[in-house]
Formats: structure tokens, sequence, C-alpha cells
């Protein structure tokens, strides 16, 4: 598991300090360099086609860096091995 948040992280895409929700599409607007606007209204206009966007954004959130670093996902794992063990 440790290999695929290494490649996550490797990736050079976070969640965005100018955040609505998660921060999905600020990150993704910064790491394109266009304004979180523009990308917000493309992922709107993708939610109106047929299609997983929802699915897409709640997944970039649990996998994507946040501002630290840290990766939901793998910090759930962390404490969920730690608590199981």
């Amino acid at each position: 598991m440790d290999k695929f948040f290494s490649i996550v992280r490797g990736l050079g895409l976070k969640r965005g300090p100018e955040r609505w929700l998660g921060g999905v599409l600020g990150g993704i607007a910064a790491k394109l360099n266009v304004d979180v606007a523009f990308v917000r209204i493309a992922f709107l206009i993708f939610c109106l086609l047929p299609g997983p966007a929802v699915i897409f954004y709640l997944l970039a959130w649990v996998v994507l860096p946040d501002q630290r670093n840290a990766i939901p996902l793998e910090t759930f794992l962390q404490r969920r091995s730690i608590n199981g063990s």
C-alpha cells in the first residue's frame, strides 16, 4: 500500500487551499494553473452528463494529499492497523 501512496504523492496533485468542500477541484486548478472557477464549471457540466462524477470526486477527496501532504485513506488505514494490532 505504501507504494500506491508514494505514486499518488509523486503526481504532484494536492487538494487545494481554496476549498468549498474537499478542495479537490481547487487542487486540480492549482496543478493545471487555471482559475478554480473554470474547473468548477467543467465539473458541474461533467456532473450533468451521465457518468461517475460524484464517485470520482469522492475518490479523489480520499486519495489526494492535502496541503500537509497527508492522505486521508492512508491515515485511516494506519489508524486501523494500529487499533487492530
